[in-house]
């Protein structure tokens, strides 16, 4: 098993496929980007061989994710490796849903039933504004296809002050009507401008706060290693989680990691990258060599994403981390 010197057990990697992504979130990159080579990507090959030593050592948790995983070529091949996987119980996507949908049957196929839907706005003129591409429609009718096909679906909110704070109740009613997890996550600084963030308005507790002045929310059990408070609303079929992502009230049980499209291996979504794995692997390292090299930057993690972010010299854009 893969552990930390802070004795927290390392059992899910969010492994990020590509940089690239078909919206341009304010809160996730700059309008115009330069993206990778495909060279410069972790091949399906070496993602595999990175997989399988990892589940070999406990892992049995993989999502995947971007930019937008959709975007990289015949990605249902790698997912079918993945699910066929010894050791690996369950792959899950996070997807903005602007392609998903004719994914859809294949996925269920592949036995793939969990997706997390990016979505920051109910309202198609917002959407643009925030996205900077007119896709809207896409993406709700991705979520429909998503419901109709009895699929577990979170949507992921980036809650931004005076951007999308009029609407936590309209969200929050969708959990009404669908079997839907509304997640309400606080921003962070990921914009690919640095440290030009200055914190945020709209903490957990604000959001919560807010929610509360329409809805009486019913605290949930939350599950081993979560990074969402869990709430529930009487009469609704969904529920409700708030993520504290700035705040990082979780870090002490967090027991992931993060694999970046050029395969950065990062112990913390604050922290820099602690090794490639793409650049050793290539470099002919062995597999106990790669594997040693893996456990000795999880034995040397920072207790909490404050000290991994004090260490880190420049906060990355999301899209080149893996949301």
């Amino acid at each position: 098993m893969l552990t930390d010197t802070h004795n927290r057990v390392i059992n899910y990697v969010r492994l990020a496929v590509t940089d690239r992504c078909n919206l341009r979130c304010s809160y996730c990159m700059p309008e115009h980007m330069q993206f990778l080579q495909r060279k410069e990507l972790l091949s399906y090959e070496e993602i595999l061989r990175l997989m399988q030593l990892l589940s070999a050592q406990g892992v049995n948790k993989v999502r995947i994710t971007g930019g937008e995983p959709f975007l990289r070529k015949d990605l249902l091949h790698l997912l079918e490796q993945l699910v066929q996987m010894p050791g690996i119980d369950r792959v899950s996507i996070t997807t903005n849903g602007v392609l998903t949908r004719s994914f859809i049957p294949a996925l269920l196929d592949l036995g793939i039933r969990h997706i997390n839907l990016s979505l920051d706005t109910l309202q198609r003129d917002k959407f643009k504004r925030i996205t900077y591409r007119d896709e809207f429609n896409a993406v709700m009718d991705t979520l429909q296809a998503l419901l109709a096909h009895n699929m577990s679906v979170k949507i992921n909110t980036v809650v931004m002050d005076g951007v999308n704070t009029d609407e936590l109740l309209d969200f929050a009613a969708l959990t009404k009507d669908h079997p839907v997890s509304v997640r309400f996550i606080e921003e962070m600084p990921f914009n690919g401008h640095g440290k030009a963030f200055s914190g945020i308005k709209w903490n957990f507790e604000h959001i919560l706060d807010t929610l509360r002045t329409t809805y009486p929310l019913q605290k949930l059990p939350d599950a081993p290693h979560t990074t969402a408070l869990n709430y529930h609303i009487t009469g609704h079929q969904g529920h409700i989680g708030v993520i504290p992502a700035y705040s990082r009230t979780f870090c002490g049980s967090c027991n992931r990691i993060r694999v970046t499209p050029t395969g950065g291996l990062k112990t913390c979504l604050y922290g820099k990258d602690d090794l490639n794995v793409r650049d050793l692997i290539r470099g002919g390292a062995p597999d106990e060599f790669l594997l040693q090299r893996i456990q000795d930057a999880i034995h040397h993690r920072f207790l909490n994403g404050f000290e991994a972010e004090e260490a880190n010299e420049k906060m990355a854009s999301m899209s080149t981390i893996g949301g």
